[in-house]
């Protein structure tokens, strides 16, 4: 499959800048966004697939929602797509298997996130009581409904929370950073290098990151950039917060770990024909991808597997790629991952019968990656393409591979090729 074009809106932290846009309004810009950069008539699209973790409770099947608001004609169809973290990259495969099996030929494929409107549950009792009000006919009966309520059942739970909470191995995402952190002997001082070398990318790359943007307007002014990169972000700073998800001996912080974030990305993608026929030159082509399963209290490990079934299903490997983006859910996480690539004991903890290679940090996240930008986590897997794309054509690069863990145990790894 092909690639067109593609388009984000800035990357911003919950609760800033983009707090309240919803998922609606953050993927109706970048769709929209999208349709005006490539000029196309949108009633040539075939399908659009968009990733989402928290769809809105207003707007089920929210792609369908944003492609209708985008201006994108009621006779084509939309679905929503959900793989935790891989979402948007979900988009975009799920796409090339439409298009390989003759279910069309052009597609909108990304992601989106409001993180900042992830909502608030009210616990089930509470439900079970306000079901009773519901069904009350007469005003004694509701009158004791309402007297059974208690302060407690009107404390609810955050969404937020509870999603990035794993159900089968009960630790939060922080917690699984920590679990491999400790197994993997990724110290604190290297992560929180790692985490100040993000966003020291992120700053200096701010040009080019800014080339993938389409501001958004807000109350008359532009938000045309992440706001997530700090200056001060340096490894003395980070070494003064404290760990979150272990007080007593963790190393995991907020400062080296992904921000919450609000955004979304567009891609355009489809066959060789419709790019003739529409006047499209790609900027590149999906080679391969692989999803693989892995210990959910280890899921960061999840690349590890990804991109050894990439690899053997594309016959690439990782000295072949030029760009390499790897999620940066946490600094723990990415460390764990490339350690386990390079190094055999790790690998074979991993799952690995031999090393994949080392990768070179100056291939690796060029323009920062989550810690630094942030991870709205239904569109992070089309921002990874997108970015990865991008720097192939600033470079002159010929391939790229990305990958990123996937909150249950997965990892998700693609390889993308400049025409």
């Amino acid at each position: 499959m092909l690639l067109f074009a593609g388009v984000r809106t800035p990357f911003c932290k919950a609760g800033t800048h983009l707090a309240k846009l919803d998922a609606v309004d953050l993927g109706r810009a970048a769709v929209a966004a999208l349709l005006a950069r490539t000029g196309i008539d949108p009633g040539e699209i075939s399908e659009v697939i968009l990733g989402c973790v928290g769809q809105p409770v207003d707007a089920m099947n929210v792609a369908r929602v944003i492609a209708l608001r985008a201006g994108v004609p009621q006779h084509v169809p939309a679905a929503t797509v959900h793989r935790n973290c891989a979402s948007g990259m979900e988009a975009l495969t799920t796409a090339a298997g439409r298009l390989a099996t003759g279910h069309g030929d052009l597609f909108v494929a990304g992601g989106v996130e409001s993180m900042s409107n992830l909502p608030f549950v009210f616990r089930q009792s509470a439900v079970e009581k306000f079901g009773k009000l519901h069904r009350a006919r007469s005003l004694l009966t509701r009158a004791r409904v309402l007297a059974a309520f208690r302060p407690a059942d009107f404390t609810p739970r955050a969404g937020l929370l509870l999603g990035l909470t794993d159900p089968f191995s009960g630790l939060n995402m922080g917690e699984t950073a920590e679990v491999l952190a400790r197994e993997f002997d990724i110290g604190r001082e290297e992560q929180d290098a790692f985490a100040a070398e993000s966003h020291r990318r992120a700053l200096t790359q701010a040009g080019a990151l800014r080339e993938e943007i389409e501001p958004i307007a807000l109350g008359g002014k532009p938000v045309s950039q992440d706001n997530g990169p700090r200056e001060d972000s340096t490894p003395e700073k980070l070494s003064r917060l404290r760990p979150v998800f272990d007080r007593k001996t963790g190393s995991v912080t907020a400062g080296n770990s992904s921000q919450i974030t609000d955004g979304s990305v567009a891609l355009l993608a489809g066959s060789e024909a419709a790019g003739k026929r529409l006047g499209l030159e790609p900027i590149g082509r999906l080679v391969g991808w692989a999803y693989t399963g892995c210990d959910p209290k280890r899921m960061g490990l999840g690349p590890v597997q990804a991109i050894a079934a990439a690899n053997a299903r594309t016959k690439l490997g990782i000295g072949d790629a030029d760009v390499i983006e790897i999620n940066e859910a946490f600094a723990a996480q990415v460390l764990a991952v490339l350690k386990a690539l390079r190094d055999p004991e790790a690998g074979r903890r991993a799952g690995l019968d031999s090393p994949l290679g080392e990768i070179p940090l100056e291939k690796l996240n060029r323009r920062g990656g989550a810690i630094a930008l942030g991870h709205p986590v239904g569109a992070t897997g089309a921002r990874l393409v997108l970015t990865a794309l991008d720097q192939l054509r600033t470079t002159g690069g010929k391939r790229a591979l990305v990958s990123l863990c996937v909150g249950g145990g997965q990892g998700a790894a693609l390889w993308l090729e400049r025409l």
